[in-house]
């Protein structure tokens, strides 16, 4: 009886806070969690995370529980710009009216760094993401709304760097999430050409702080990577080593850093200890645009779903024409046609509970 009691006051909070979405009948929620698992890092993460919650038009009346999907968002992006324009809601309600699937709680995250994201790793210097998601935030909204609480009922879903987020989460939690689908993961593989040569290490290695980074090509998201992968914290200011090391004030590829940060970063390295794992999965699904400047994001791909077929893991991988910026969001993009119909077929909408 306690416990009803409760849920009902819970519930009663819940529907006193609700905003409304621009005359929609969904409602989206900004919620604050105060992390642990972040506390320990280097870079003054700011430890008070927003989260949105989208709860769909039926959450507020039906008494139903929902199943939830969890969105991971690109670099230089977060949770209240996946919202602002009111897209997002504007396709999920749309696929929810013309039956392309089932009501369903959306929950994304901020997994923004100061460096520009977390890559969902566990990191000495950039925080514990990972242990973040399924240590946090998972039980916070299962403990705040009324989801359907178990693996079946919760999907996983990203872009870009929230794509190689979203397969990542499928790789080491097949208990926790049983669906996955990333619209044009990067870092699924290494590509055609080789990855230390894409930036300037020279102004990376004489910066002393980030905003003289600002403007040479990768080099912010290479700070970031190497501060995910090839943490140190006794080397100020980005407390990371990196693939390419100065040696005689010239840039030289250090090849025990270079391997140890494409094992951790690489998706198609961890295969051989994670593909146990993927064959829990119900349904693995990615796609990518065939015309993205950075064209190893799509040998990269390509190659990826090969490596799965190899070891008999089911999935759905598709290459398209165009490139993801413009195929993703539009009013029959990737979102919409491809991920929207993947989880209705693969999620578990009902609960006997």
């Amino acid at each position: 009886m306690r416990s009803l009691k409760i849920e009902i006051l819970i519930g009663i909070f819940i529907c006193a806070t609700l905003t409304s979405v621009s005359g929609q009948q969904g409602t989206v929620v900004t919620e604050h969690i105060n992390s642990i698992e972040l506390s320990e890092n280097l870079v003054g993460i700011d430890l008070n995370r927003t989260v949105k919650v989208y709860l769909p038009p039926g959450y507020a009346t039906s008494g139903s529980s929902y199943p939830v999907l969890y969105y991971c968002h690109n670099l230089n992006f977060n949770a209240e710009q996946l919202f602002a324009d009111g897209n997002l809601v504007k396709l999920l309600e749309r696929g929810f009216a013309n039956g392309v699937v089932k009501e369903f709680i959306l929950v994304a995250a901020t997994y923004g760094t100061p460096t520009s994201v977390s890559w969902y790793e566990n990191s000495p210097t950039t925080g514990r993401w990972i242990d973040f998601t399924v240590k946090e935030l998972v039980p916070f909204i299962d403990n705040r709304f009324r989801t359907i609480r178990n693996r079946d009922s919760r999907a996983v879903a990203g872009d870009f760097v929230g794509g190689r987020g979203a397969l990542l989460f499928a790789m080491l939690y097949p208990d926790l999430f049983s669906v996955t689908y990333a619209l044009h993961p990067v870092a699924t593989g290494v590509g055609s050409t080789p990855m230390a040569w894409k930036t300037d290490w020279n102004k990376i290695h004489n910066a002393k702080e980030l905003k003289e980074l600002d403007g040479v090509d990768f080099a912010r998201p290479f700070v970031s990577i190497s501060q995910a992968f090839l943490p140190n914290p006794n080397r100020p200011p980005f407390y990371c080593d990196f693939m390419v090391e100065m040696e005689n004030g010239k840039p030289v590829l250090n090849i025990q850093n270079s391997e140890k940060l494409k094992t951790g970063f690489l998706l198609d390295h961890m295969l051989g200890t994670r593909a146990e794992n993927l064959r829990k999965m119900r349904a693995i699904g990615f796609d990518w645009g065939r015309y993205d400047p950075n064209q190893d994001h799509v040998v990269s791909n390509q190659s990826f779903t090969r490596k799965l077929d190899e070891l008999g893991i089911e999935h759905q991988a598709e290459e398209y024409r165009g490139d993801p910026w413009s195929k993703n969001w539009t009013e029959n993009g990737r979102f919409y046609t491809r991920l929207l119909p993947f989880i209705a077929k693969n999620m578990v909408f009902e609960t006997n509970q």
